[in-house]
């Protein structure tokens, strides 16, 4: 039985190493960090593309970057 909680630490440990990290800033700090960054990109598109896009974002309350976000994790397969 121990061993095998032990396997299981160790798979969610591999999967999610983020969150170890942050626990251990804790401990050090008291402290628990964001696990999240943002950070800001820079992209070449067509400017007509963007335009509509923009618009289509403001029509529709939509954050341009969220919107984006989602695209890039359905294309990398991660939602």
């Amino acid at each position: 039985m121990q061993s095998k909680n032990c396997e299981l630490i160790k798979k969610v440990i591999r999967e999610h190493p983020d969150v170890f990290d942050a626990l251990l800033e804790y401990e050090r700090t008291k402290k628990l960090p964001r696990l999240s960054y943002r950070e800001r990109a820079n992209f070449t598109i067509d400017s007509t593309l963007l335009r509509k896009f923009r618009g289509h974002c403001r029509r529709n309350s939509l954050n341009m970057s969220r919107v984006i976000e989602r695209h890039i994790k359905e294309e990398l397969g991660l939602k």
